[in-house]
């Protein structure tokens, strides 16, 4: 029987987006009915395969999206939470396979769940790019997301307090003003999938936080400083308001997490 490790580490290694999507489903799918052993016997890449496109460039050399309501604009930001997404993918699959000999069952449950959604969410922004008239891989995009994994890659609680807890939280913060910019725009569609992708995102955050908290409690220290301490060492930005305060507390990260670090 195939172990869930070499099966994750499938996922990171196929490059072409639809694959991976189609792999990543099947992994959680193969998971969920039994089909995969508990066995953790692979080591995960140090990077996920990519495609020659999108073109991966430095944050500070990203071109500008344009206005908000114009085509171009709205594209060029489909395109970047598109970009998002799929890189989630490998982030949900990486968690799993690198980090899940060293917590219960459950947390391979979680974080293979996880990596089906991004796989949808990445599907149906993929989907809505085209009907736009564009595509994924059309324009550049920026790989700050890996550099975060690759930062944390040999501390389990170190990748949870910066990924879930501060990379997808920031998604919490961000996704509703620009789901009011698509529906200024007119842009009914791409709204409706952002208002779904939000909604998991929340479980997403609340995994994340559930697992820090558990191993926290494992390790016999305080969560909320600790998390501090590590994002603080780990993450390079800053954690910036505004930030959505009910949607952070419906995922279990409440302000004694954040408040006491967060820029002025």
């Amino acid at each position: 029987m195939t172990s869930v490790a070499a099966a994750a580490r499938g996922v990171l290694l196929t490059a072409d987006p639809l694959a991976k999507v189609a792999a990543a489903r099947r992994v959680a799918r193969d998971w969920r009915l039994g089909r995969l052993a508990h066995d953790f016997d692979v080591a995960m890449p140090a990077r996920p395969a990519r495609s020659a496109l999108p073109e991966l460039l430095p944050p500070n050399r990203m071109p500008k999206r344009g206005r908000a309501g114009s085509d171009r604009g709205r594209i060029a930001l489909t395109h970047a939470l598109a970009h998002i997404e799929f890189v989630a993918i490998d982030l949900a699959f990486d968690m799993a396979g690198r980090f899940g000999a060293r917590f219960p069952r459950a947390f391979t449950d979680d974080w293979l769940a996880v990596g089906a959604d991004e796989a949808m969410h990445f599907a149906l922004l993929d989907r809505r790019l085209k009907s736009l008239g564009s595509h994924y891989g059309a324009l550049p995009a920026h790989d700050g997301l890996w550099e975060a994994a690759e930062a944390t890659a040999h501390v389990p609680l170190a990748r949870l307090a910066v990924v879930p807890m501060v990379l997808e939280a920031r998604g919490l913060d961000v996704t509703p003003a620009t789901i009011e910019r698509f529906e200024a725009a007119g842009d009914l569609p791409t709204a409706r999938i952002l208002r779904r992708i939000v909604a998991d995102e929340i479980r997403h955050v609340r995994a994340g936080t559930r697992w820090f908290e558990s191993a926290c409690r494992d390790e016999r220290i305080v969560p909320e400083t600790t998390w501090q301490r590590l994002v603080s060492e780990y993450f390079r930005g800053a954690i910036k308001p505004p930030f959505n305060d009910s949607a952070r507390d419906s995922a279990g990260l409440t302000r004694e997490y954040y408040a006491a670090i967060a820029a002025t």
